[in-house]
């Protein structure tokens, strides 16, 4: 039976997780281990006066005044209008958000050190805070860094000759968004171990990260330690999602502690710790200008972006990448001529800014897509066919986009066609009793800023549905509307050295490299510095090994996350793991596959180009064959059965790889949603889900459907749910899930999902990322849908999440002053 690409194999690392045998760093023990709790700020901008430790504390509580020597964390980049920040592991002179590590304190046991924390004392000299990143840039702010002239860590701008193309249009729109900051909220959340190797005279950190070589990197540079003085091993690790990309302040203190005391240390961060200093995601705001023309083709988009990227600059991908990355990607999927934008990187008093699943583009998409619909109601179209036709062409394939994006293949078309035939977007239109529009918008009065035709809009109870009669498709008594909406986008995955450098990061990644072993008894070791963290990586590339090497997967063991065991990384992040590493593993397994074939041929008297590997045997075309365990003991234990000139490379190969092209390959879907709104409550229910997408070739089609579906799970928490909030001085207000709401199995809906395959002709086997996708559009979709339910209350939502409570605020504001000067009221 085959376990190579394309087959749907089971998790490997299934086995010890389901059976409660895996290994985090909460479940460590080394003798004479004690834990650590921080004392965090309690205010979100304030002067350190002192802090005070009881006597009988001390050598139990560390402040920055004893990390004499440490570094700050600093995060550097070649962008002329870049501002570094200094963001010291324990603070220092000033604490800039509320929950910022301020003292480090020791005990046996977590409670005891927390009881510690709770007795030192600190005063601080409240300042001003600065919370609104539009506040935060105008002229007289308060400062986040003082010796700033301004709060702006970053701007960039792209230049294109909007003015004479919105002299063209026939259409323009303009709208405002807004999307919320967010906690990502793995299921374990930040977590160190540090300890003296004595032996090998080594600092040795277990962490729980998703990238191990960095994170080495990191911490030998801002402790002034050689890196062969430091071993990071990340053990099994709880999820991600970017929130364990970045160097961790808490690595470093701990790892500091624990050279100091020369005992191991522990800490694990708990739930509150993590809505709280961990709320460090997602929050842009837009101001977008669409140009279209009479059909709703897109001529031009102007943008202006903001980013509150919070109080410091994390390492090593600093402040400038979500806005970087929002200002790239905003044109998407969309064969856009013309293009302005402008994008502003913000301090504000909140924890500092770490990329999330899909980093910046969730944002980008939502007020793309929500753009497009607003653009098809401004000239009276279905707004799936503006969205298919404003779409790159399958036809212009390798397509280079206004922004130098290149697309490397797809059918962006043929994936809103996809969703649309999924999420029966004919039925769903009949059941709300909606005429289909008129060919070209011609029932659209031929204006600027057009003013939406409601005159033959139907009556609000045509729309109305319960949930059980939505999903029958005709319409029920309840009061609720009904919905249809879609979002589509392109992902830039894997983009390697090209694009790192050209962000001015201060580490960029190059080749990938990989181990692969024909070990003694004839099973394969693979190594590999990238890690696994909840993507399947251990299966996904023992399939790839498979593959080349014609051995089952259940004689391959992937080794990951120890940067003593495995080959320099920069690690899982920018759906990069099968690309990268798998191109790795892929190419590395190749030429094992040809050394095993030369050794083979030597003991079955035949030449190489004659022997085939398959079931783990190495077969000679007359029908003779070796088992891996016959080749491998003749290397290893009997080399008298080898001739004196056999090939002396031996059956353990290391290689580097990268794409053909680096700058990225493409993965892209469309997303399809119908909810059902009701205006009394303000409550939204999911009826119908599906998503439509390409990744190239599928390494494993069943952890692929996990991936998507857990994505799309955590992009209608974005879509509806989840919002980190804070008062006007920087206190949070969500540091429970009684108050940061997760969508749970109630609040999803049973998602459907159908693939294709479009191979990137850059990367080995034709594989594009996909591990990020599936987050970026559910935003756009279910809002989408939304609007297009409230349609006949003149209502547009353009903020995120859409919670009952902005959703009921802008029908009562349409009620109350009616429609804007396009039709609509938008949320408030």
């Amino acid at each position: 039976m085959s376990t190579g690409i394309g087959v749907r194999v089971p998790r490997k690392e299934d086995a010890r997780h389901l059976a409660g045998k895996a290994r985090f760093v909460g479940d460590l023990s080394f003798p004479r281990l004690w834990e650590v709790a921080f004392v965090r700020s309690p205010l979100a901008h304030a002067r350190i006066r002192s802090i005070t430790v009881p006597e009988r504390h001390a050598g139990r509580v560390f402040t920055a005044r004893d990390m004499e020597g440490v570094r700050p964390i600093r995060a550097e980049s070649s962008l002329p209008t870049y501002k570094p920040s200094d963001y010291p592991p324990l603070a220092r002179g000033k604490v800039r958000f509320a929950g910022e590590c301020v003292a480090l304190c020791i005990a046996p046991t977590r409670a005891e050190a927390e009881d510690i924390a709770e007795e030192v004392i600190l005063d601080l000299e409240a300042l001003p805070a600065v919370i609104d990143s539009l506040a935060a840039r105008r002229p007289g702010a308060p400062r986040v860094h003082e010796e700033w002239g301004d709060n702006l860590f970053l701007t960039t701008s792209v230049d294109g000759d909007f003015e004479s193309a919105r002299k063209r249009a026939a259409v323009v729109v303009e709208r405002e968004y807004r999307t919320a900051r967010q906690c990502m909220a793995p299921m374990e959340g930040k977590a160190v171990l540090a300890r003296h190797d004595e032996r090998k005279g080594q600092l040795v950190v277990y962490t729980s990260t998703q990238v191990p070589h960095l994170i080495r990197t990191g911490l030998s540079q801002f402790l002034g330690l050689d890196q062969a003085d430091v071993r990071v091993i990340a053990p099994d690790v709880g999820g991600g999602f970017g929130y364990k990309c970045v160097l961790q302040p808490e690595e470093i203190s701990v790892s500091w502690a624990a050279m100091r005391t020369g005992r191991p240390l522990r800490w694990v961060e708990d739930r509150r710790e993590h809505l709280t200093a961990g709320a460090n995601t997602r929050q842009h705001h837009y101001r977008l200008t669409a140009c279209a023309d009479g059909r709703g083709r897109l001529l031009a988009v102007d943008a202006e972006i903001t980013v509150d990227v919070g109080a410091y600059s994390v390492w090593p991908f600093t402040a400038c990448l979500e806005a970087s990355q929002a200002g790239g990607n905003l044109p998407g999927p969309y064969a856009l001529d013309v293009y302005r934008c402008k994008t502003f990187s913000v301090a504000t008093n909140k924890p500092g800014f770490t990329p999330y699943r899909g980093v910046a583009r969730p944002g980008v998409c939502f007020a793309m897509e929500l753009t497009i619909d607003a653009v098809a109601r401004a000239v009276g179209r279905e707004p799936a066919d503006v969205r298919a036709e404003n779409l790159v062409p399958a036809s212009a394939m390798p397509y280079t986009n206004v922004t130098g994006k290149h697309y490397d293949s797809g059918d962006y078309p043929a994936s809103v066609a996809g969703a649309r035939r999924m999420i029966g977007l004919d039925a769903v239109r009949a059941r709300q009793g909606r005429s289909p529009p008129l060919p070209g918008g011609a029932d659209r009065p031929d204006t600027a800023h057009a003013r939406q035709d409601h005159a033959e809009r139907p009556a609000r109870d045509s729309r109305r549905v319960d949930a059980m009669s939505a999903r029958q498709g005709s319409p029920g008594p309840d009061g609720r509307l009904i919905g249809v909406g879609f979002s589509t986008f392109t992902e830039q995955t894997a983009h390697g050295t090209r694009v790192f450098g050209a962000w001015g990061l201060p580490l960029v990644p190059g080749y990938e490299q990989a181990t692969v072993k024909l070990a003694p008894s004839g099973t394969v070791e693979v190594r590999s510095g990238n890690h696994s963290f909840g993507q399947g990586l251990e299966t996904t590339l023992a399939q790839i090994a498979s593959e080349q090497l014609g051995i089952g997967v259940d004689r391959i063991r992937v080794t990951m996350g120890d940067t003593g065991e495995t080959p320099y990384s920069t690690g899982a992040y920018a759906s990069r793991g099968m690309v990268m590493a798998g191109g790795a593993v892929s190419k590395a397994a190749e030429s094992l596959a040809g050394r095993i074939r030369k050794h083979a041929a030597h003991l079955l008297q035949t030449g190489a180009d004659r022997v085939s590997l398959t079931g783990g045997q190495a077969n000679a075309a007359g029908g003779a064959s070796v088992s891996f365990e016959d080749v491998a003991r003749a290397w290893y234990l009997r080399p008298d059965q080898l001739p004196d000139d056999v090939d002396t490379q031996g059956l353990e190969v290391t290689e580097g790889y990268k794409p053909e092209v680096d700058t990225g390959v493409f993965t892209y879907a469309t997303h399809a949603a119908v909810v059902a709104v009701d205006p009394a409550t303000g409550s939204v229910e999911i009826l119908d889900y599906v998503l439509f997408e390409d990744c190239g070739r599928r390494v494993n089609p069943m952890i692929l459907e996990g991936q998507s579906y857990g994505g799309a799970a955590q992009g209608i928490g974005t879509a509806l749910f989840e919002e980190s909030l804070y008062d006007e001085n920087g206190q949070p207000l969500t540091s429970t899930f009684a108050d940061y709401v997760l969508p749970g199995p109630v609040e999803l809906p049973a998602m459907r999902i159908e693939h294709t395959e479009s191979l990137s002709p850059y990367t080995r086997h034709g594989i594009k990322g996909i591990g990020e996708g599936a987050a970026i559009a559910p935003a756009g979709a279910v809002v989408n849908a939304i609007n297009d339910a409230l349609s006949p209350l003149n209502v547009e939502i353009n903020e995120i999440p859409a919670t009952p409570r902005r959703i009921l605020a802008a029908i009562l504001a349409a009620k109350t002053s009616g429609p804007n000067e396009d039709g609509r009221r938008r949320s408030p």
